[in-house]
């Protein structure tokens, strides 16, 4: 069984998307896309003016993006008519298909809000589907605990703990991992995935080869493998994401992901034209 090392560590950019949210960008930049993963922000502070502006009403097409709270709440209101508010533990799993217009506004005038946002490719084949809208409360996230560990499962299975998010086509993991200082987490990857840690608080080290310092907010890709070991050297909060690639051609266009620029370009005059929500 191949152990798993890490293949690159990435800090994150500091960036602004929606009307002025502070947040800090890390696939989406370099790198571009780490197949089936688009992009990853993780956006939060404890000062309302870098987040107060929120995401105003914008479109999407071709892609899925999940949106994952750990403090703080957001309302959301799409064009399918579908309209919630985020709390802490909540998922928003949206796959915006042939296209979507969709707000996310923060419900607070104040105080801590942090959370993450990622997106996911969608093979050709269903980029131009209906647009589906999965709302998952805390309190349906199954959790795995011992004396070491805390693991919120979104997708993905840990012992007797499966997430909601089944049946997808790029058979995701998403975890929510707490792991206390000098304790190991280990857990077995399929071998086709591309998988990623992102590091929130603390210190890790993973694998058996020796890597530079990974602390605080970091993206760690990993390479293929099968067999993860990951140790804290402080307590430590990550998310461990994996998916199996696409493997298509894609083509990027702001909030449009499609495998052709001609496609694109449709989507563009879809959306000017009035014509963007099927």
């Amino acid at each position: 069984m191949k152990k798993i090392e890490v293949n690159r560590i990435i800090n994150p950019i500091q960036a602004s998307d929606g009307a002025g949210v502070k947040l800090k960008r890390s696939i989406g930049v370099e790198p571009n896309y780490f197949d089936p993963f688009l992009m990853l922000d993780e956006f939060g502070s404890e000062d309302k003016d870098d987040y107060i502006g929120g995401f105003p009403a914008h479109p999407h097409r071709g892609i899925e993006t999940v949106t994952y709270m750990l403090h703080g709440e957001f309302e959301h209101q799409d064009s399918t008519g579908a309209k919630g508010r985020m709390k802490a533990g909540d998922v928003q799993w949206m796959k915006t298909g042939s296209g979507i217009i969709h707000s996310e506004m923060p419900a607070m005038s104040g105080g801590k809000l942090h959370g993450f946002q990622l997106w996911i490719n969608m093979p050709a084949k269903l980029k131009m589907s209906k647009p589906d809208y999965i709302y998952i409360n805390a309190n349906e996230v199954k959790v795995y605990k011992d004396e070491d560990k805390e693991i919120k499962t979104i997708a993905g299975k840990f012992e007797n703990a499966e997430g909601p998010i089944k049946e997808h086509n790029v058979e995701p993991i998403y975890f929510d991992i707490e792991l206390k200082k000098g304790k190991e987490f280990h857990f077995k990857l399929p071998a086709t995935h591309n998988s990623f840690v992102y590091l929130v608080d603390g210190e890790i080290i993973i694998g058996e080869k020796k890597h530079d310092t990974v602390k605080g907010s970091t993206l760690i890709l990993l390479n293929k493998g099968e067999e993860l070991k990951i140790k804290s050297k402080l307590n430590s909060k990550f998310l461990l994401i994996s998916g199996k690639p696409i493997n298509e051609e894609i083509a990027r266009g702001g909030p449009f992901v499609m495998n052709t620029k001609s496609e694109i370009l449709e989507a563009v005059n879809d959306y000017h034209n009035g014509t963007f929500v099927k």
